[in-house]
């Protein structure tokens, strides 16, 4: 390896040989067991109970990327030992809101009444009453999640116990599970259950047909990257190996997705193409509807019905762009300058959008504060590193409704008539955690500041090797400090990208070519600091090419 590129895995803590060997060629062979993940071995017999006997089961999933990847999972798994086994629901996101709400428990009873068992997906933990209620009917619940579960408070108002659901069965890494599964999404829980389910029916004689996990790895992989886990360990593997299997093994629903989003269907995958075009398309099935032809998309085995699933979509996908520019818009005008927090309250949004704007405002405002968007009584909120925000709600729990979430990001209803106090009762909770004397960069900086002869193909080439990129592994971004910029031009059919030639190499910013007169009114004589990514460009004759991140005057 290049110096550049051992001193960024030193960098991000990958040391020694054994190390960088593992992270640079992550495998199947050390992927975790199942049996490692607590609650797996229980929640799978429980599960292969209901089968040999016949019973009624329901699959309560969500409508987002990661719940309807976990919903197919352990539907595809289940089909296989038995078809039929078992039926999927989804909640109503608009209506009903995330996870086991009353009405939605309420919806599934009617539409199910006869269901012995059911398994949630990617929610349930914090469903206390509805699985007491589940219970009480004497129907069987299995909890899959893998979201943070409530906790008592003490006398000085500190968490104490866990607060956990009655079910039969837990499976959920932030409850238990060993250091190396602690950050797995909802799809991966699913996954390794689903995994447990086949060998264990094998083990029974319940089942001896062909191996049916290629098409869920690649369904773990998508909704690893799309709910934002980090790609480090235990996900690394499951994402690297989902993206290499891809073109053989992925459901042949999102493979038509795959083909429509990038219209050229490059051989080549990238944690980027799970990230920014399939993850979106599904989680916009759900933000407009039910989710219900996202999941079909990725069950069906006909032809014919993924073309049409593939279609309908991704013209969601179209129709929430539309949105969320005009949500966006609208948002920006109602920032308040200098609030420990931002309550953005638009009536007339879209509430399945809303953590897209709330995302988009919080990168505009720098990252620095929590951002949260009403629509329709209906919030969704993202949090900076500093500030933990289902913890923030939990101290303004009397003016929500509901709420839930991780960390970073999460969702919540306001009391009627209360969006005020509740914009009141964050900015102060909020403030606390400003740091004195803490000053918001005036300059992006890179990892890795380096001479434009730095930039070869071989070095691209071995940044590529570090993928795939995305949280606690992002793409390293490096920068030329007094660089000069000898062209500056309008790229694509809108004109809407900006092309640079800068110290000799050509350059690529992305959507931002509104910069062009900015740049052309300083001259070619002036020197700018710019921050890029460097890639391989496969067209026609190969070779590295700079992707920039930001272009800043060069202080003197």
């Amino acid at each position: 390896m290049s110096p550049i590129i051992t001193e960024l895995l030193a960098k991000r803590g990958i040391v020694g040989e054994e190390a960088i060997e593992a992270f640079l060629k992550p495998t199947l062979a050390a992927l975790a067991k199942p049996e490692e993940l607590p609650g797996v071995v229980e929640a799978a017999d429980i599960i292969l109970d209901a089968i040999s006997g016949g019973k009624e089961i329901v699959v309560f999933g969500d409508y987002d990327c990661d719940g309807v990847c976990a919903t197919a999972i352990l539907l595809r798994a289940i089909s296989a030992i038995r078809e039929n086994a078992a039926t999927a629901f989804l909640p109503d996101r608009l209506n009903e809101g995330y996870g086991m709400s009353d009405i939605s428990v309420s919806r599934m009873l009617r539409m199910n009444p006869r269901v012995s068992l059911v398994i949630t997906v990617d929610n349930g933990i914090n469903s206390i009453e509805q699985v007491a209620r589940l219970r009480d009917r004497g129907v069987s619940v299995v909890v899959t999640d893998h979201h943070l579960p409530s906790h008592e408070l003490d006398d000085y108002g500190r968490d104490g116990d866990m607060m956990l659901p009655d079910a039969n069965a837990i499976v959920n890494p932030k409850v238990e599970a060993p250091e190396s599964l602690k950050d797995i999404c909802g799809a991966f829980v699913a996954f390794l259950l689903a995994n447990r389910l086949v060998s264990e029916a094998k083990r029974r004689e319940m089942y001896s047909g062909p191996c049916v996990g290629g098409p869920l790895l690649v369904l773990a992989g998508l909704a690893t990257v799309t709910d934002i886990m980090p790609l480090l360990g235990q996900n690394r593997i499951v994402v690297a190996e989902a993206i290499r299997r891809f073109q053989t093994l992925a459901p042949i629903g999102l493979r038509e997705l795959y083909l429509r989003a990038s219209r050229s269907g490059s051989d080549r995958m990238t944690g980027r193409d799970f990230g920014f075009m399939l993850g979106p398309r599904i989680n916009a099935a759900g933000r407009l509807a039910s989710g219900a032809e996202a999941l079909e998309l990725l069950l069906t085995e006909d032809v014919d019905i993924a073309h049409e699933c593939a279609r309908i979509v991704n013209g969601y996908n179209d129709e929430r762009k539309k949105i969320e520019q005009r949500m966006s818009d609208e948002a920006a005008e109602k920032i308040i300058p200098g609030a420990a927090a931002q309550v953005i309250d638009l009536p007339n949004g879209h509430p399945g959008v809303a953590g897209i704007v709330a995302a988009r405002v919080m990168e505009k405002l720098g990252g620095t504060v929590p951002v949260c968007v009403i629509a329709g009584g209906h919030g969704s909120a993202r949090s900076p590193a500093h500030i933990n925000i289902r913890d923030a709600f939990v101290a303004c729990a009397d003016t929500l409704e509901r709420y839930g979430g991780h960390a970073a990001a999460g969702g919540f209803s306001v009391k009627y008539g209360l969006t005020d106090r509740f914009r009141g009762m964050l900015c102060g909770y909020c403030a606390a955690f400003k740091q004195d004397g803490e000053e918001k960069p005036t300059e992006h900086l890179p990892e890795f500041w380096i001479e434009p002869n730095d930039v070869t193909l071989a070095l691209a080439e071995e940044i590529r090797a570090l993928e795939p990129f995305g949280e606690a592994n992002r793409e390293p971004e490096f920068g030329f400090r007094n660089a000069t910029i000898s062209e500056a031009r309008a790229l694509g059919q809108e004109g809407r990208h900006l092309l640079i030639q800068v110290n000799g190499l050509k350059a690529i910013w992305w959507g931002h070519a509104e910069e062009i007169e900015r740049i052309r009114a300083r001259g070619t004589a002036a020197t700018w600091n710019i921050t890029f990514t460097i890639e391989v460009n496969d067209y026609q004759e190969r070779h590295a090419e700079l992707r920039v991140t930001s272009i800043s005057e060069a202080l003197a």
